[in-house]
């Protein structure tokens, strides 16, 4: 996180899409570290830029129920995000976990709509990769990744034909009401939210783009205690959304959702049936379709508190 006063002068001096991401180069950390199985995955965007991915696959001896592919958010780089996944592996699902431009040991720099090529390239993967061929294909977006996942999955009906469901963690609605949080949470900067966040593109935000995943079947985690992503931001990408979709609010500090096995339960008990999956009752959860479901898609039971 770059300090309050390198980014203030940064929104002054450029309103360029490079603001919303922060990429570190290297991979300090490999999931065999993890004690994961994986292989590096080498993918190459329609411009000729060069991409590293990683595929785990499903644990020896665990069905395969499915492929996640899972974009991460704007910081660091897929070593720092493994968080996000390193447990579906047990539960019976693969993961393609992709590095965007910039990031990692992936060349080129990260931007709008470029980025959008390296999302297209991890699809042209998925499209030919053997082990994935007939299984339900599942997308998971945390933070930024999410709103990429949403911007592209909209311009690209033929690839959300292929998805199963859309699971969105942490994800702003809105990257510039985002900003304006940002900055409005400092004194220094208070005063000067709305006309600073006026140089954050927000054109490309997942707002826009959500109307027109119909049919898609969402799951949207929103931390009650998020400090990146306010809980308002996150209510109104579900409102948003098309059915069917379920809210799910949590606790704990952005993106860290998967921490909790709590969460991993409710994704994967999700992933079973998202047509019909009510989430917990709890932190005003709201079901959006009938209470009728097959039997083996029964909520779970609520966690003592």
């Amino acid at each position: 996180m770059k300090p309050l006063l390198t980014v203030v002068i940064a929104l002054l001096l450029s309103g360029c899409s490079s603001l919303l991401f922060y990429p570190e180069p290297g991979l300090p950390l490999t999931p065999d570290k993890a004690h994961l199985q994986y292989r590096d995955v080498n993918l190459t965007a329609a411009d000729g830029t060069q991409l590293r991915g990683w595929f785990l696959p499903a644990k020896p001896g665990v069905a395969v129920k499915g492929t996640v592919l899972h974009l991460h958010g704007n910081g660091g780089n897929m070593s720092w995000h493994l968080g996000g996944t390193w447990w579906l592996p047990e539960q019976g699902y693969q993961v393609l976990l992709l590095d965007y431009r910039g990031y990692g040991v992936s060349k080129g720099e990260p931007g709008l709509p470029a980025i959008y090529q390296d999302i297209d390239a991890a699809f042209d993967w998925l499209d030919k990769a053997p082990e994935v061929q007939g299984k339900p294909l599942v997308v998971l977006g945390q933070s930024i990744g999410g709103a990429l996942a949403v911007h592209y999955l909209a311009g690209h009906p033929q690839q959300r034909a292929r998805v199963k469901a859309l699971v969105l963690d942490g994800v702003p609605a809105s990257y510039r009401e985002v900003a304006r949080y940002t900055l409005g949470t400092s004194w220094l900067t208070w005063a000067f939210k709305r006309p600073l966040s006026w140089v954050i593109p927000d054109a490309d935000s997942a707002i826009n783009g959500i109307p027109k995943l119909a049919g898609t079947p969402m799951l949207l985690f929103q931390s009650l205690d998020d400090t990146q992503v306010p809980l308002y931001n996150g209510i109104g990408l579900y409102q948003a959304a098309p059915p069917p979709r379920v809210l799910q609010l949590t606790r704990g500090a952005h993106v860290q959702t998967f921490s909790d096995p709590t969460w991993q339960q409710v994704m994967i008990r999700y992933l079973e049936d998202p047509q019909h999956f009510n989430g917990l009752r709890r932190l005003a959860e709201v079901p959006n379709y009938p209470e009728a479901r097959p039997q083996s898609a029964a909520p779970l039971t609520e966690p003592a508190q």
